[in-house]
């Protein structure tokens, strides 16, 4: 272990599994995805200093506790520190914002991040249950779930803007498009926009291709000190902003249902740590559980004007070929949502942009952002990766 410095934190090696229907539980899930982390960076578990599991909901959907510890022992990472990160969907990211800490802090030489989520052994109606106890007892028990809140607030935003319908479709067209080329995507099927439109309603406006699927799998991140950089790979990135936010628990008591003030503040509180903003950003992920989720990120993290978010998709701007490719990887839409796995995939997509290393869904990227979100913005957070240069 180190003192603290001001050194930077280098992300060294990134894994992510098959997502979609697994046959594994969540600790298996894990331990497949950590595995491959640190092979990546050619270590062994006993390197690990810190280990933190993002993970939402374990319990609720197999019955399972203290993954850290089981997944500690299956990784040969004893005595590693361990700890669970839950901030319901946006675990990922708080678990990202936690392993960052553990490094900047000085605490850690050498933290391994996992998150994961198993989730296709419920039912539909199951999940969405589980999910929908992050939102305020007064809304649970009036029945208010995650995607009728993206209704209402989709209604509310088109209304608004006067933006077509089609544009929150070709969010889902895009993401689709490029869940093609990942070949850990959950959906690798491109769809067009009349499919999104005459598919079966959700919660209207949005319908079954607006909304992300119940997915399982598992990602992982190792961080180090950006002076032991080299002992771990050639090439690396760098975190250079993370920061997180929270808003209202109740959502109806937000001013303006159409922005996430969290968003807005994690985003303005990243770009000012990595003295960065909105304009220096090459490749984003941002967090599709819903098409108008993309939208609302889009505007709330600066990339657009408020109001104006919903006609970059349409107009191809955050295509591959845009000036912002926005979910390279398919998001959550076609790459799938295992809850607590998905804001590490988001930083797994950035780092392997900024590395070069994303294949055929590659873009010209030296900056990239992910972002993570909970509930329906309750808590939120940014994150900026760079290409160590």
């Amino acid at each position: 272990m180190h003192d603290q410095t001001d050194e930077r934190v280098a992300v060294v090696a990134a894994s992510m599994t098959q997502f979609g229907e697994r046959d594994g539980w969540v600790r298996d899930l894990l331990a497949e995805a950590g595995q491959a982390c640190l092979a990546d960076a050619g270590v062994s578990g006993d390197a690990v200093d810190h280990l933190y599991v993002s993970n939402m909901a374990s319990g609720e959907f197999e019955g399972q506790t203290g993954i850290p510890n089981a997944l500690a022992h299956d990784l040969g990472a004893v005595p590693a520190y361990t700890a669970r990160i839950d901030q319901t969907s946006s675990s990922g990211g708080a678990g990202i914002y936690a392993a960052w800490q553990s490094v900047a802090s000085g605490a850690s030489d050498c933290t391994l991040l996992v998150g994961g989520e198993k989730m296709t052994h419920r039912t539909t109606a199951e999940a969405t249950d589980v999910i929908a106890s992050l939102t305020h007892p007064v809304e649970y028990k009036h029945g208010v779930t995650l995607p009728s809140f993206a209704g209402l607030t989709a209604r509310a935003y088109l209304k608004t803007y006067d933006a077509p319908r089609e544009s929150l479709a070709d969010v889902a067209v895009k993401n689709h498009a490029n869940g093609v080329d990942n070949p850990n995507a959950q959906f690798r099927e491109a769809v067009d926009r009349e499919t999104v439109l005459e598919s079966p309603i959700v919660a209207d406006p949005l319908r079954l291709y607006d909304f992300c699927p119940i997915t399982d799998g598992s990602a992982a991140l190792l961080l180090v000190p950006e002076s032991r950089a080299a002992e771990f790979a050639d090439e690396y990135a760098v975190i250079s902003g993370v920061a997180g936010a929270t808003d209202t628990h109740v959502v109806h008591e937000r001013a303006d249902p159409t922005t996430m003030g969290a968003v807005v503040d994690s985003g303005a509180a990243a770009y000012e740590m990595a003295d960065r903003d909105p304009e220096a950003v090459d490749v984003a992920e941002l967090h599709d559980m819903f098409t108008i989720l993309e939208v609302l990120q889009f505007e709330d993290l600066g990339f657009a004007e408020k109001g104006e978010g919903w006609r970059a998709a349409a107009d191809g701007r955050t295509a591959r070929d845009g000036d912002l490719p926005v979910n390279t990887s398919g998001g959550l839409k076609s790459k799938g949502h295992p809850l607590g796995a998905s804001g590490v995939a988001q930083a797994v997509e950035i780092y392997e942009q900024v590395l070069g290393e994303a294949g055929p869904r590659q873009v010209d990227a030296d900056v990239g952002l992910a972002c993570n979100v909970g509930g329906f913005g309750n808590c939120v957070t940014t994150t900026i990766l760079e290409a160590a240069r």
